[in-house]
């Protein structure tokens, strides 16, 4: 199983970007798929998932109405539109994938992308 994140890039305070994230090796229908991101200094946290059903979307609130995660068709494909950026919102983002039905704790996360880096200029 891989994943493969990109779309990372610098952008300045109120820009938008849009991350992506394929998976391979694996049928991901029935796994949960999310965002991570990780400044430096910092713990890894959450940002937005679909759960195991594909259909169903969490977010954490400091992303809330700004970042939408989409998953067309429940494919092996997610995305993350990230829309009126600030610059606390740089990090490196990880896409990552479990077979649980939901989750938004990292370490219950059994696969991880290499990261794509953010950041947001102010």
């Amino acid at each position: 199983v891989q994943l493969q994140a990109s779309g990372g890039g610098l952008v300045q305070a109120g820009g938008s970007l849009r991350l992506s994230c394929v998976a391979s090796g694996g049928t991901f229908s029935w796994f949960v798929m999310g965002w991570f991101r990780q400044a430096p200094g910092q713990e890894r946290e959450f940002v937005a998932a679909f759960d195991w059903s594909g259909f169903s979307t969490y977010y954490a609130d400091s992303v809330k109405g700004r970042f939408t995660i989409s998953r067309p068709n429940r494919k092996n494909t997610i995305y993350l539109q990230m829309n009126s950026l600030k610059p606390e919102d740089t990090a490196v983002y990880y896409c990552a994938a479990d077979r649980r039905l939901r989750t938004a704790t990292a370490t219950d996360y059994e696969y991880w992308g290499q990261g794509t880096q953010v950041t947001v200029s102010s």
